[in-house]
């Protein structure tokens, strides 16, 4: 929640406004929300700190894939650790676990391919 807050004020220093919601867990899903939210921006990127796959940020995709399809105006983008063992190095960990970084990084990228889609 932190990496999405801290990436939030930063976009917005940018002109470019995000949404963040904390699920907090995966049953029960707040999929409402989720759902309410893709339908108002038209798109999502999901910041997990588990592994890409079968956890909740690919159940979260899973669910707006299904139920809000046609609300997305960019894929949902997800960014999680790789799938590969955590390092136990410190150095090694920072480029491992999300940051807030990458996660503006991928909504400006986002925004400027929609940009160039309107033109």
């Amino acid at each position: 929640m932190h990496v999405a807050l801290e990436a939030a004020g930063k976009l917005q220093a940018q002109q470019i406004s995000a949404e963040v919601i904390d699920p907090r867990s995966l049953a029960p899903l707040d999929t409402p929300a989720i759902l309410k939210s893709v339908a108002k921006t038209g798109r999502l990127i999901i910041v997990d700190e588990d592994y890409p796959s079968c956890g909740m940020a690919s159940e979260i995709a899973a669910v707006v894939s299904a139920d809000a399809f046609y609300s997305l105006q960019h894929p949902v983008e997800r960014i999680t650790p790789p799938a590969s063992p955590a390092p136990f190095s410190p150095v090694m960990e920072r480029y491992y676990i999300p940051d807030a970084e990458r996660v503006v990084e991928c909504a400006t990228r986002m925004m400027k391919r929609h940009s160039a889609a309107v033109r």
